[in-house]
């Protein structure tokens, strides 16, 4: 029941706490909503202040629960509705939050901030489609924000609108000339035609007073674009530097290679022929509609480019990449903690019943999907996992890339996110564990692995995309050959190559480093894997 309050009392604990809320004073936040709740439970003021005093502590379901009752509430409270779906993708409630951004959007469109909120949620649940003309209005509406800017030339890149990105990039740069990111993604937008933005940036890195794991993305956008330009041993030596650089920074923060190789072969311990065989719950046998083609590999060995051509099928479509097999079995494992992988997890999610990880995977999955019977999860890191898909999933189709290794390992090798890789050391213990799994699952699987070898891809893309299809069980269809003209958004690090033809430039790029790369190709050859 309601205590009777002065409602000029009630108003100034709203004021306070939402001033409280600009200097971070969460306690003062709660003990406002607290007292307003205390007079009246369905103000929805005070769950308001209550569902951000708990969200600030990370306390996720009970933010969940108090924004809940806002909307219970006063139903047109579209701000307490955004925040309850930003909520949901943490909580992984990925369709309840999709569904309450769609009910909201029209709502939004005359706050640049509630916009640009939105466009972010629509994008952390990769539905960058949706997101792109969320972040447009917000720009619209506030031009100057360099906030706005950056998210919407990232979404730009993402969706295929490269001009446009370039120009929102250089904007920026001409704001702070010295923003080492920006200039990092202007140089993955093309091909360099001149040494214009790499004297920008050596410009840059030489004024910069700043440790070498403070100009990381310098370094790989200096190489990247000497690269281009055919420069080749200043290329590598930018690479090195940028490697460095982010290896030191990485073990820094606690990494070791030897906790990848650990995964793996744990992985290859725990999920052997007689595992896969003893599944009693068989899966998700009964589902007959919407099955899953994974398609994995090492980053950068034709993963997109073979997402882009199945899912320009007409009975295909993409999930993009995502991360919710890893959740999946995460979750079914039992193992508390946080998110990451390890050989616990594995082995306990080995003992489970894999129905358990189909279903929870399929109710993360779902929102992303329409009604064409087969889509494709292109998350390359699902190599790992390839033994709990065979079981959660007795339909699925599953694609392994395979590419030259001393192209894979180099393509790697040049990107400031395989922090397997930042050292050629450390790529060539990881990549010999990789090449331990994949024995492994090729083993194990048998014909149920369908494995697609990149060069023969890119020199014979028609015989070898009727071959992949064929093996899928799909009619062939002249599209799947136009894939770059594939609108979907693409989320991976190759997302500006696959607006393009196919071509065979990456094929044996590794030989224009070949004295650099020497050492690695040497200690690979020693643990029996060819070089071609």
């Amino acid at each position: 029941m309601n205590r009777a309050i002065d409602p000029q009392n009630l108003q100034r604990l709203v004021v306070t706490g939402k001033s409280a809320i600009r200097s971070g004073n969460w306690a003062l936040v709660d003990r406002c909503a607290a007292e307003i709740l205390r007079y009246d439970r369905r103000n929805a003021d005070g769950w308001f202040l209550r569902g951000l005093a708990a969200g600030a502590r990370r306390m996720y379901r009970e933010a969940h629960g108090a924004f809940s009752r806002v909307l219970e509430a006063d139903r047109e409270r579209f701000d307490a509705a955004l925040e309850l779906a930003a909520l949901s993708v943490v909580l992984m409630r990925h369709g309840e939050a999709a569904t309450l951004l769609d009910n909201i959007e029209p709502s939004l469109q005359q706050s640049p901030q509630y916009a640009f909120k939105a466009a972010e949620t629509y994008s952390r649940l990769g539905l960058h489609d949706r997101a792109w003309p969320l972040y447009r209005r917000a720009h619209e509406l506030q031009p100057d924000s360099e906030r706005f800017q950056t998210g919407l030339a990232a979404c730009a890149t993402l969706v295929g609108e490269i001009e446009y990105a370039r120009g929102l990039y250089n904007g920026l740069l001409k704001k702070h000339p010295k923003h080492q990111r920006n200039h990092y993604e202007l140089s993955r937008l093309g091909t360099a035609k001149d040494f214009e933005h790499v004297d920008r940036m050596k410009a840059v890195l030489e004024s910069s007073q700043a440790p070498p794991e403070r100009n990381i993305f310098l370094y790989y956008a200096i190489g990247k674009e000497l690269e281009d330009l055919g420069e080749w041993s200043e290329a590598f030596r930018y690479y090195e530097l940028g490697g460095n650089a982010a290896a030191k920074q990485a073990r820094a923060a606690g990494y070791n290679v030897n906790s990848d190789i650990e995964l793996i072969d744990s992985i290859i311990e725990t999920c052997d022929p007689d595992w896969l065989e003893s599944d009693r719950s068989r899966g998700d046998a009964g589902a007959a509609d919407r099955q899953p083609i994974f398609v994995v590999g090492l980053p950068r060995t034709g993963t997109t480019l073979t997402e882009r051509i199945l899912s320009s099928h007409s009975q295909v479509e993409s999930a993009d990449e995502t991360f919710f097999l890893r959740i999946a079995i995460k979750m079914a494992s039992g193992v508390p903690g946080s998110d990451a992988m390890s050989p616990d997890v594995i082995r306990g999610a080995a003992r489970r019943d894999s129905a358990e990880i189909a279903r929870i995977y399929r109710d993360a999955v779902g929102y992303r999907l329409t009604d064409r019977p087969f889509f494709i999860d292109k998350y390359p890191e699902n190599y790992l996992y390839l033994g709990f898909i065979a079981r959660a999933f007795p339909a699925a189709r599953m694609v392994q890339l395979r590419r030259n290794p001393m192209d894979a390992c180099f393509a790697m090798y040049k990107q400031s996110y395989f922090r397997q890789a930042y050292t050629l050391q450390d790529l060539g213990d990881f990549y010999m564990a990789y090449d331990r799994i994949s024995r492994h699952w090729r083993a194990v699987l048998g014909e149920r692995l369908i494995e697609v070898d990149y060069e023969s891809l890119v020199t014979e893309p028609e015989a070898q995309t009727r071959s992949l299809l064929d093996r899928l069980g799909l009619e062939f269809e002249s599209a799947c050959l136009e894939f770059h003209r594939n609108t979907r958004p693409s989320a991976t690090a190759s997302n500006v190559q696959v607006r393009e033809r196919v071509h065979t430039r990456s094929v044996n790029r590794w030989k224009y480093f070949e004295d650099q790369l020497q050492p690695l190709r040497d200690r690979l050859e020693a643990a029996g894997i060819a070089i071609s």
